[in-house]
């Protein structure tokens, strides 16, 4: 796996910041610019909706499990800033399995993949559906405004970003990121290494303060049950994920204070 080329983390902003809560939405809305939001993996529309609401959004919500289609279309109605798409997204155009568990005969729409079948976790209480659902790759739409991207795919979202590219390249969107070992193994890795060559951080908050990923100690803060049958998880449990461009890191790091490396 290539190394991921790391800065030193420096406090750059007044102590009350320490205050702020971070999670996906404040960091979208904080560092929001008008255009193209992508929100993969919308689900019911947790974030698709506030997304939405933010001056100039236009949302393009990727969503390829049918039933949660059903309910986020029901839950946005004609939502005019709002476009629901079906297609899964990854790094090549076709088709994929879509596996969904079914844990004591209630579908778990929350451990919906492309990435991985859970053949291995089968058992009386848990059965798979796999359902076939269209692929495409970002850059295909060749969409030049997009500013902000939200990726929660279950493990897919190298393969979504590989797909996108061309459209991180020319576009410098802002990023967050649901990344967990359980579903990929290494991902933690091998996302951080990709955006950093086309020069973005990537960092977690913890405690109210940024974190470097040299700081992420997986045996301790990504430890989970990858069986959908079985919860179990550290504490903390670190899944939530911020990337940045190089170029608006000052923009980024006022958000939160910066925690030193020792």
């Amino acid at each position: 796996m290539p190394a991921v080329a790391t800065r030193r983390f420096r406090p750059i902003l007044p102590s009350h910041a320490a205050e702020r809560p971070m999670d996906e939405i404040a960091f979208l809305t904080r560092l929001h610019r008008p255009g193209t939001l992508v929100d993969v993996g919308a689900h019911e529309g947790l974030l698709t909706r506030p997304m939405a609401a933010l001056p100039g959004a236009r949302v393009l919500a990727f969503e390829p499990l049918a039933d949660a289609r059903a309910a986020l279309e029901a839950a946005l109605g004609a939502h005019p800033a709002v476009t629901i798409r079906p297609e899964a997204l990854g790094d090549a155009p076709g088709w994929l399995d879509l596996s969904v568990p079914v844990l004591d005969g209630a579908p778990q729409w929350q451990w919906a993949s492309t990435a991985k079948g859970y053949a291995a976790h089968e058992s009386a209480r848990l059965t798979v559906r796999r359902e076939p659902v269209p692929a495409i790759t970002l850059d295909s739409l060749a969409l030049r405004d997009v500013t902000a991207m939200k990726l929660d795919a279950e493990g897919a979202e190298y393969a979504v970003l590989r797909g996108a590219r061309a459209t991180l390249a020319r576009c410098r969107p802002i990023l967050t990121l649901e990344l967990e070992e359980r579903h990929a193994e290494g991902c933690t890795w091998a996302v951080p290494a990709f955006l950093d060559a086309l020069g973005y951080e990537t960092a977690f908050a913890h405690r109210g303060a940024w974190h470097a990923m040299t700081a992420l100690h997986r045996p301790t803060m990504q430890r989970a049950s990858p069986d959908p049958a079985v919860f179990e998880a550290s504490d903390p449990y670190v899944f939530n994920f911020y990337a940045w461009p190089r170029e608006r890191a000052d923009e980024a790091r006022a958000l939160l204070p910066d925690q030193e490396e020792g």
